[in-house]
């Protein structure tokens, strides 16, 4: 892809230096062997990871751009918002988005007649129960002997709203949800898809979420985590192995949950939590689990 032929055609403007091709969009610290294409509207965003990285596309402001840091950039109004547009721009397109196939439903599984499937790039494996009113939407994956209780959502569009002069512009999210083995998912709970194609909303082998849980795009959450119910995890926030989250808990974006920890009823998280950690109230309040 490359980055003036599509502005062009979206009619939008800017300002080219450098190699403008690149294989894919990304936030600034997300790695990656390919080339991205990202935005840095902020000089506090400017990481030495980001520059050692001079593979990178970027969308930038003229004030940033006449630093030097960067070969292949692009000056124009609002990178961000650009960015975004360029998201929703290549939604649509099949070299951009997942490719599609029939939904695939494994062996002696039991599926209520009262869901609905997509039609369309599901994979269910073996021995999986789906309850009356469970919504799958595409791009869901669900691993063996896992189940999914009533009124629960797989796969749903994130909240990713931008605001751009007068409007509020929705960001289409266009990834997936993996859900793993022996996972017990209980009633009412949300699980939304990652934004970018090329990422998932990951919840690890024997892992057991609560009644209307919420948890937003690319979470990634590993193996026998337990959620309690009307818990909130933001997205991109990653759980290592054998967490727990309390009831009506709620984790800030971006953040990650060492293995072993506890986060306890009504705890706001609002920075990381190392290993065998504890958190009651607001992260500060820290102690070491025996």
């Amino acid at each position: 892809m490359k980055l003036d032929v599509i502005m062009n055609e979206m009619n939008e403007k800017g300002t080219y230096t450098g190699n403008l091709d690149f294989d894919m969009l990304a936030l600034s610290s997300y790695s990656t062997n390919k080339k991205k294409l990202i935005f840095i509207d902020d000089i506090n965003y400017i990481t030495d990871k980001v520059i050692e990285n001079n593979n990178n596309v970027i969308l930038t402001t003229n004030e940033i751009a006449s630093k030097g840091l960067f070969s292949s950039f692009c000056i124009c109004d609002h990178p961000r918002i650009i960015f975004f547009k360029i998201h929703n721009y290549l939604s649509c397109n099949v070299n951009y988005k997942r490719k599609q196939f029939n939904t695939l439903i494994g062996n002696n599984c039991s599926i209520s007649p009262l869901s609905h499937i997509s039609k369309t790039n599901v994979k269910i494996g073996d021995n999986v129960t789906i309850e009356e009113f469970v919504s799958i939407k595409e791009n869901t994956v669900i691993g063996n002997n896992s189940i999914i209780r009533a009124g629960t959502i797989i796969g749903g569009e994130g909240f990713e709203f931008k605001r751009n002069g007068n409007e509020v512009m929705s960001v289409k999210h266009i990834g997936g949800v993996v859900i793993g083995e022996n996972v017990e998912i209980q009633y009412n709970t949300v699980i939304d898809k990652a934004l970018y194609p090329w990422d998932n909303t990951i919840i690890g082998d024997y892992s057991k979420i609560d009644n209307l849980v919420h948890i937003a795009h690319a979470v990634k959450m590993k193996q026998r985590a337990l959620v309690v119910a009307n818990s909130l995890i933001c997205g991109r926030t990653e759980l290592e192995n054998d967490v727990w989250i309390g009831a009506s808990a709620t984790v800030i974006n971006g953040v990650t949950i060492g293995k072993n920890s506890r986060v306890n009823i009504g705890a706001v998280v609002i920075e990381s939590v190392c290993d065998n950690e504890s958190v009651t109230g607001f992260i500060r309040n820290l102690k070491r689990i025996e």
